[in-house]
């Protein structure tokens, strides 16, 4: 593999466009992650107990029924189904007051759709949070959206992208996952696709084949042709 820059002018895959972008969520599109802190310390304080924000950062990218046995394990006294439902009505509440956009993720998803190039989404929240962001978009943003109560296997298993890119009708090896998250990150490389991960709240670790940047505001459809082609794009160096 090729190391490069985010310089332009070293992107050696001119016209090569992935045959559908893989898009996470949560931390990656829209910076939620602190309304699930602030939804699992106050679920946790009504049962009694107490969250860190330092605890609630270890879950960022889990599937909510695995983090819903951490929270238990904390004292809160629901059934894993329910932890995930009352989880998802309280930041669902706080998306539909604001959706706190990531910078530069509305700006590529109208780029990507105004070159035709389909998008999926595919998060491990729940369908009714989901919602919220998909109306806050124009029509047709996604062409696909996957749910973390939609799959069996959430991440970090490879099935969410292996679906996503399975409704497309795309081969999974000709797309381009974006991320945040360790276990978003490790489902996306085990599905083959090629792999970007934008830094949020956790740190962003090195893996061989793994592009990492900063901003989505470094992102254009012809960076995501390089890192497709084989190339690894790193401007975080030996920060994380």
């Amino acid at each position: 593999m090729q190391d490069a820059t985010l310089a332009p002018t070293l992107i050696d895959a001119p016209g090569l466009v992935p045959e559908a972008v893989l898009w996470d969520m949560d931390g990656t599109i829209i910076d939620t992650e602190p309304y699930w802190l602030a939804s699992e310390a106050a679920l946790v304080a009504e049962h009694g107990g107490t969250w860190s924000d330092a605890q609630g950062l270890e879950l960022v990218g889990m599937n909510l029924l695995d983090s819903a046995l951490v929270l238990q394990e904390h004292g809160v006294a629901l059934s894993r189904e329910e932890i995930a439902d009352d989880l998802t009505r309280r930041v669902a509440a706080l998306l539909a007051v604001e959706v706190p956009w990531r910078p530069g993720a509305a700006e590529l998803l109208a780029d990507l759709r105004e070159r035709g190039v389909p998008c999926a989404l595919v998060t491990m929240s729940y369908r009714e949070m989901v919602e919220h962001l998909i109306e806050a978009l124009p029509a047709g943003t996604f062409d696909v959206v996957v749910t973390g109560d939609e799959v069996e296997r959430g991440k970090p298993d490879p099935e969410p992208y292996l679906r996503a890119a399975e409704l497309l009708g795309v081969d999974v090896a000709r797309c381009v996952a974006i991320e945040d998250s360790r276990p978003g990150v490790a489902s996306a490389l085990a599905s083959g696709a090629a792999t970007i991960a934008v830094r949020g709240h956790v740190p962003v670790v090195q893996h061989p084949g793994l592009s990492r940047i900063r901003s989505l505001e470094t992102l254009d459809v012809g960076l995501l042709g390089h890192v497709l082609a084989g190339g690894i794009v790193d401007d975080l160096g030996d920060d994380e």
